[in-house]
């Protein structure tokens, strides 16, 4: 019986949203499987059995359970951020030859920046905001910000998720806070113009049958976006599948797939799009999307009829064969 290793938690402030999407996952693996949940935090690794955690070494990713050494045969990759969604562990673990349910380093680390991956799909004609770049060292003068963007604007990390360390931006005397703000998330920062419209996502994974789109959930937050609150206190309707045309429907599934190809994701990824007078801007991509029960991949699996015990067993079955 081959052995999962669940990599959760990590160095961002994501870690507890990433150990609830963990313990649904487990919950969900096949009973062909023994899995374990590897939490990780800065300084320590560790193993979760029952009655106590035991170390994890890094040097050949195995754990002992009492005198016994066991090496884990395949991972599934769940932290939100470092060192998970951003490509670190895949990396660690193709060096031990070791197979992992997730997309791989270089899809994960670009789909991670939100400004690279920006640059990168504006290159296949893919619609997203306009946007600047900026980094801690960088000059910047606020009236060159907004004469370029206008306002309002959206200010955020370019590599955390969550919706940590984002403003919108109405006044040009809030922008020195809002990017200090960001920063405090990350080391640099993506500015982008504001897109007024419907906000919707699509869940992606290759099944069996081939690449799946999911049905469409449209987001209506009660707060000025869709931030930390909206998503995980409750501050939001989340609706699937989206109160849009069916035309629009399969445009923006057609766009998702297309996106995950372009970037050769693996597993599952969720692409969040505004709807513009029904043209559809690129937000953001998911690699590692939230698996909490409160989270949004989940319910667009319920809508489509997929359980999430045969969704997990596909996609194991797929990415380790």
């Amino acid at each position: 019986m081959k052995t999962i290793g669940i990599f959760c938690g990590g160095f961002s402030s994501e870690y507890e949203i990433s150990l609830k999407s963990a313990d649904t996952i487990k919950k969900h693996i096949p009973d062909s499987y023994l899995s374990y949940k590897i939490i990780v935090s800065k300084g320590k690794w560790e193993v979760e059995m029952e009655q106590e955690s035991v170390p994890f070494d890094l040097n050949d990713c195995s754990f002992f359970i009492g005198d016994t050494k066991k090496i884990i045969d395949a991972a599934i990759v769940y932290i939100h951020g470092d060192p998970g969604e951003n490509g670190k562990i895949q990396a660690m673990l193709e060096l031990h030859g070791i197979q992992y349910i997730n997309s791989g380093p270089l899809a994960s680390a670009l789909s991670f920046d939100k400004w690279y991956c920006n640059q990168f799909l504006r290159a296949f004609n893919i619609p997203v905001a306009k946007s600047l770049f900026l980094s801690k060292v960088d000059q910047y003068n606020p009236s060159e910000i907004v004469e370029s963007l206008g306002l309002p604007i959206f200010i955020k990390p370019s590599d955390s998720g969550s919706s940590y360390g984002i403003s919108k931006v109405k006044i040009i005397e809030d922008i020195p806070k809002a990017l200090q703000f960001a920063f405090n998330e990350g080391k640099t920062v993506i500015v982008e113009s504001f897109l007024d419209g419907i906000e919707v996502t699509c869940g992606v994974y290759r099944s069996s049958n081939g690449l799946v789109a999911l049905p469409l959930t449209e987001i209506v937050s009660e707060n000025e976006f869709f931030d930390f609150e909206a998503k995980y206190q409750g501050k939001s309707s989340e609706i699937t599948p989206a109160r849009i045309s069916e035309d629009l429907k399969l445009e923006v599934q057609a766009m998702a797939k297309k996106i995950y190809e372009l970037l050769q994701l693996k597993s599952i990824a969720r692409i969040d799009f505004m709807l513009v007078n029904n043209q559809p801007y690129v937000i953001e991509v998911n690699t590692t999307p939230g698996f909490s029960a409160a989270s949004i991949v989940p319910q667009m699996l319920s809508a489509a009829g997929i359980s999430l015990g045969d969704f997990w067993g596909d996609i194991i079955s797929i990415e380790l064969n």
